[in-house]
């Protein structure tokens, strides 16, 4: 048997209530994690204001948020003895993994299309009242469901380091491939947040001769720039949409972008960045999941200019290890300990919380 806690997600805006659980056994295929940290991500802010309902993805309430996380195993079922790169694990080996869980049974996991499983299965969704209990990263244990892809996190790095590699950075690394940068190109990024910063980074690694950098935030724009964006906009000194759009196709030579990734959030800005791209170009857009948040736009830039839009959530699960390797031999020539999360303790969740939502930390980290 494990004992440990919970942080029980009962409502939004309401207080997290700490549980103590028992998980009877873990049984064959299974993982059982021990959770070292895991980080307050974007997601788990919109699901406690109410914006994300997880009950939209069929979860139900009370249930442990928490995805962005990195831990060691505590326990293995019967017939685990590697991860899924075939490295020998044992009890203590830190380890991380998709939050997310697809059949491999379905037409669309077939057709190697796992994002779209419709058997899909999260943490986060699950029912914190019944077994087995620790289906959220907020919590000591974390239970990795039998099949589940799990990674060997490379002893040069750190918690910190490692806990949001599972969301921010493996999307980033899926999207870009999705959206096929290549050598020479110019990639335009509305929003210089972490998957933001990720993308300019992963970018200027994928080949791209140039990376502009869109946000509001001075802060956010001159770290853009140490993770690799050549230029930076502040859109607050450009209030005029129509003279954003010229600042940047300025900046690209008058063409355009081959690539704009949207990681703001924000519907709006969506036909600003269409309007931005080259004739032939592609609009990646990752970061609108709020069900019901429309904008408005002319179809005919899309038809006239044969420009092409990719909406991508989640991830294949192999991006996980790439971005594993990516960080190993990146993490001396990027500025990553400017990252470094603000840790709580999970009994001081909720004030860790209001700290995220408040923007008073850079990144709220939960550490057990």
């Amino acid at each position: 048997m494990f004992e440990g806690r919970i942080a029980q997600f009962n409502a939004p805006r309401e207080p997290f209530e700490l549980k103590r659980v028992t998980l009877p056994s873990v049984g064959p295929g299974e993982v059982l994690v021990k959770i070292h940290r895991a980080n307050i991500c974007g997601s788990d802010l919109h699901a406690w204001h109410g914006d994300f309902s997880t009950r939209g993805l069929g979860g139900v309430l009370p249930t442990v948020l928490g995805h962005e996380m990195v831990g060691s195993i505590a326990a293995l079922g019967d017939g685990v003895a590697e991860d899924s790169d075939g490295h020998a694990v044992g009890v203590g080996t830190r380890v991380v993994f998709p939050y997310f869980f697809p059949c491999h049974r379905c037409r669309n996991c077939l057709a190697g299309r796992r994002v779209s499983c419709a058997r899909l299965r999260m943490a986060m969704l699950g029912d914190a009242t019944q077994p087995p209990y620790f289906v959220g990263g907020y919590g000591d244990y974390f239970l990795l469901p039998a099949g589940a892809v799990f990674y060997t996190v490379p002893d040069e790095l750190s918690d910190d380091v490692a806990s949001g590699v599972n969301c921010a950075l493996s999307q980033v690394v899926h999207g870009l491939e999705r959206a096929a940068v290549s050598l020479g190109e110019t990639v335009v990024i509305q929003g210089a947040g972490g998957l933001g910063l990720y993308a300019a980074a992963v970018a200027k690694a994928r080949g791209a001769a140039r990376v502009i950098a869109l946000d509001a935030v001075p802060e956010r724009l001159e770290l853009a720039r140490a993770f690799g964006a050549d230029e930076v906009v502040n859109i607050a000194e450009f209030p005029d949409p129509a003279k954003r759009v010229r600042q940047v196709r300025d900046l690209t030579g008058g063409r355009g972008a081959d690539v704009v990734v949207e990681v703001a959030g924000r519907p709006d800005v969506i036909p600003e960045g269409i309007k931005v791209l080259a004739l032939s170009g592609r609009y990646l857009t990752m970061g609108n999941i709020n069900i019901g948040s429309t904008y408005e736009a002319d179809a005919s830039r899309l038809v006239m200019a044969n420009k092409t839009m990719i909406g991508v959530s989640l991830y294949e699960p192999i991006a996980l290890s790439t971005a594993l390797a990516f960080l190993a031999g990146h993490q001396d020539r990027l500025p990553l300990d400017r990252l470094a999360s603000t840790t709580f303790s999970l009994e001081d969740i909720n004030e860790a919380f209001a700290a995220a939502d408040n923007r008073s930390v850079v990144r709220a980290s939960i550490a057990m």
